[in-house]
């Protein structure tokens, strides 16, 4: 059993190279300190990208996310949006990668002069990291679908802890996972404050009920790539869509159900809380929006 995030393992990753505050080092010796306030804190931001056909997809969408994530927390990543870019590619070229890689972008506050929580004994330099490796979604997942389970962990409002920044702290929706393993669950569903569906822990949620693809109003869930991109898609090939406050009897009811993510795209969903979805796996809209998705990949990648 895993979920969203399951991979296949390959061995090309056996002997990689790191980006380390500028420097390419294999992976077995990159380091952070114990001081670092990533380790510490888990205060820093990241973004994760895929490679397709050469090209780092939705690129621009998320360098954007980046440093206005980093923005959102006072972070000075000590490179400007071009550096960035520019370390991203000469990671994959170390790695020699033109296909197939998955991407970690990770940023953190740096060293500080002491363990605690104070962001001004930060000593004053980011640490930057990013790890390519070569990762394709497991295609079992495809077929099978995942078995989502919702949680009794809710997603929090902007003013408490912002779902929609992609921070280094994951406890609440590492914790959410964690209370559906036990019951079944790959992946957990979370409700907002008042109850309506909001997200998975790692992935944004959809449905199908009735023709019409359905998701949350976006307050209280991550600010995915791939969430925004397959809402463009539906409007854009006039797929009845209403994002909007639901209850959980609404997905109950669903006729299928997928969730996105930047590693996984479209990821089929089988059952939700022991409700399991009609007919075959994908279901036909799940399908065709997938379609559509590789469509745009191949687009990006001209």
């Amino acid at each position: 059993m895993a979920g969203s995030q399951d991979f296949a393992a390959d061995p090309r990753n056996a002997n990689l190279k790191v980006w380390l505050n500028g420097a390419l080092i294999p992976t077995n010796e990159a380091k952070v300190s114990v001081f670092d306030a990533g380790f510490v804190l888990g205060d820093g931001v990241w973004e994760g990208l895929r490679q397709h056909k050469g090209a780092l997809l939705f690129l621009d969408t998320h360098i954007d996310r980046l440093f206005r994530g980093a923005a959102d927390i006072a972070l000075d990543l000590g490179l400007t949006r071009d550096q960035m870019i520019a370390a991203l590619h000469a990671t994959l070229a170390a790695n020699d990668m033109s296909h197939g890689a998955h991407l970690r972008l990770m940023a953190t506050r740096g060293v500080k002069k002491a363990v605690n929580q104070d962001p001004r004994n930060a000593l004053g330099s980011a640490t930057i990291v990013i790890v390519a490796e070569y990762k394709e979604p497991s295609p079992e997942i495809v077929t099978r679908g995942l078995n989502v389970v919702t949680s009794a962990i809710r997603c929090t409002p902007a003013d408490m802890f912002d779902m929609r920044l992609n921070s280094h702290s994951r406890l609440a929706l590492i914790r959410a996972l964690l209370d559906v393993i036990p019951k079944g669950g790959d992946e957990a569903l979370m409700l907002d404050p008042a109850g309506w569906v909001s997200s998975c822990n790692a992935t944004n949620f959809f449905w199908v009920k009735d023709g019409e693809v359905r998701t949350s109003t976006g307050e209280f869930c991550f600010n995915g790539v791939t969430r925004g991109n397959v809402i463009k898609l539906c409007e854009a090939n006039s797929i009845p869509l209403k994002l909007g406050s639901f209850a959980l009897d609404d997905v109950h009811t669903a006729d299928e159900a997928f969730v996105t993510g930047t590693f996984g795209g479209l990821t089929p969903v089988r059952a939700v809380d022991d409700h399991v979805m009609p007919g075959r796996t994908p279901g036909p809209m799940t399908q065709r929006l997938r379609e559509l998705y590789d469509a745009l990949k191949d687009e990006q990648a001209r």
